[in-house]
């Protein structure tokens, strides 16, 4: 399986890309700035492209740049994914003096970003951090998967059940993302609250 990381030079998609090719996995990160790309491959030993050569090449696209450009970045590289499956790590947060809260929009954004696109879209991945992700090993959590399309599905279970020494969990529809967008801003609620790199493991399940 290849694997395109958009935003693969930001911390979360520079933590995956690392924790994917220590996996054995075919890697490829992406970004608007080719040299950029090659530039931060070059150096996590995997290889770069701009965002549309990364997709178009890949099995299944992780959108893992910021929420606030996600939808932007979908529209610009819906040709370019085609029908290739995309998983949406992202969540929209609300800071403030309060505490960080889920955005207040009735769905999520990788519903949204299924509107935007041609290819199925899941969600997941949204309670690893990306310290987690770039400690030594792999975090000992489970991961969350989403969406509507089966064998997208498959793709993206397989990618989590590469990255975390716990398992990669079916979470539902699509629908569900609105959950696990909204668990990403009470995971960083309990970092900032404890001092600490918080993970998520389901007991109940064989």
């Amino acid at each position: 399986m290849r694997v395109a990381v958009v935003g693969g030079t930001g911390p979360f998609g520079t933590a995956l890309a690392i924790r994917l090719h220590e996996a054995g996995v075919d890697v490829v990160i992406g970004s608007r700035d080719g040299d950029r790309a090659a530039a931060a491959a070059a150096e996590l030993g995997v290889d770069g492209a701009t965002n549309d050569d990364a997709v178009r090449a890949a099995d299944l696209v992780v959108l893992a740049v910021n929420a606030d450009a996600a939808l932007e970045t979908a529209r610009e590289l819906r040709g370019a994914i085609g029908k290739t499956p995309v998983l949406s790590v992202a969540s929209e947060l609300r800071f403030t003096p309060r505490g960080v809260l889920p955005s207040p929009d009735g769905a999520s954004l990788a519903e949204r970003m299924q509107e935007e696109l041609d290819a199925p879209v899941l969600a997941g991945l949204h309670s690893l951090a990306a310290a987690s992700l770039g400690g030594e090993g792999p975090p000992d959590e489970d991961a969350f998967v989403c969406g509507d399309d089966a064998d997208a599905k498959t793709l993206a279970l397989d990618l989590g059940s590469r990255v975390v020494s716990g398992r990669a969990l079916d979470a539902g529809p699509l629908a569900s993302a609105r959950a696990l967008e909204g668990l990403t801003a009470v995971i960083v609620n309990l970092n900032k609250r404890y001092r600490a790199h918080a993970g998520i493991r389901v007991t109940g399940i064989s």
